[in-house]
């Protein structure tokens, strides 16, 4: 059988103190990707796979083994492995794209796809344009900043970057479905598609909802869910795109 179908998946939020099963969570992942990994061309992560990674020069943090071989068993395969940068694991520089042939994206891309565009990004950042935010994320990106960072011990570091991440995530951006009108990657792709009229589907992580909305006859917005609660992602067959929830009993 011929490999043709494209997955999209975000938010696992690996290694967040405020799961309670790490291990099953995370083997619970795998064996997702496990079960793709038989008629998948490409896999899209979406950002927020991890709660929080810092590349040291020399080190990297300890954990998730076993997702991170699973894509590299992925990528050995012939199956394309794409990575959207989320606001939890910003700071991916060269160990994850060349220890796992990995595709690293930092900002938004419109991809073709089977002849259909899709709009593809994380979703954080799209349409907060306030002073605050603007100052956080340059210092976020900032290169001096993160050699900065990195000089700090991570005993101090990784604690830090964990309470940060759990305020985060607590904050409104995560409540539910605010509504058509209210929910702001809706009314981004809508206005982005009134210069952007052949944009086919718009994809986004970072709400933590599960939402297939049609807003043209031809567009629609998907927002894939979480692997936290839903274990929700979208199929892609070369047609249509679809979302699903993942059941290790199936």
């Amino acid at each position: 059988m011929a490999k043709k179908k494209i997955y999209f998946a975000s938010d696992a939020h690996l290694g967040a103190k405020t799961i309670k099963h790490p291990r099953e969570h995370e083997l619970k992942i795998v064996r997702w990707l496990e079960s793709i990994k038989k008629d998948a061309f490409a896999l899209y992560l979406m950002g927020d796979m991890l709660d929080f990674w810092f590349e040291y020069k020399k080190v990297v943090p300890r954990g998730f083994t076993r997702f991170f071989g699973k894509l590299a068993e992925l990528s050995d395969a012939g199956v394309e492995v794409h990575w959207f940068i989320g606001n939890h694991d910003m700071w991916i520089f060269d160990y994850i794209p060349e220890e796992m042939g990995v595709f690293v994206h930092r900002k938004p891309e419109i991809i073709t796809l089977s002849g259909k565009k899709f709009f593809l990004a994380h979703g954080d950042g799209l349409t907060d344009k306030s002073l605050s935010f603007r100052f956080i994320r340059s210092v976020f990106h900032n290169k001096i900043c993160q050699w900065l960072f990195s000089g700090i011990h991570p005993r101090w570091t990784i604690g830090l970057a964990h309470a940060w991440s759990r305020y985060s995530r607590e904050s409104s951006e995560h409540n539910g479905y605010m509504g058509e009108e209210n929910e702001y990657l809706v009314t981004y792709s809508k206005n982005y598609l009134k210069t952007h009229p052949d944009i086919q589907y718009f994809v986004f992580g970072h709400r933590h909802i599960v939402l297939d909305l049609k807003i043209a006859a031809d567009s629609r917005v998907i927002i894939l869910g979480d692997w936290i609660e839903e274990f929700s992602y979208a199929i892609f067959d070369g047609e249509n795109i679809v979302i699903d929830f993942f059941n290790m009993e199936e």
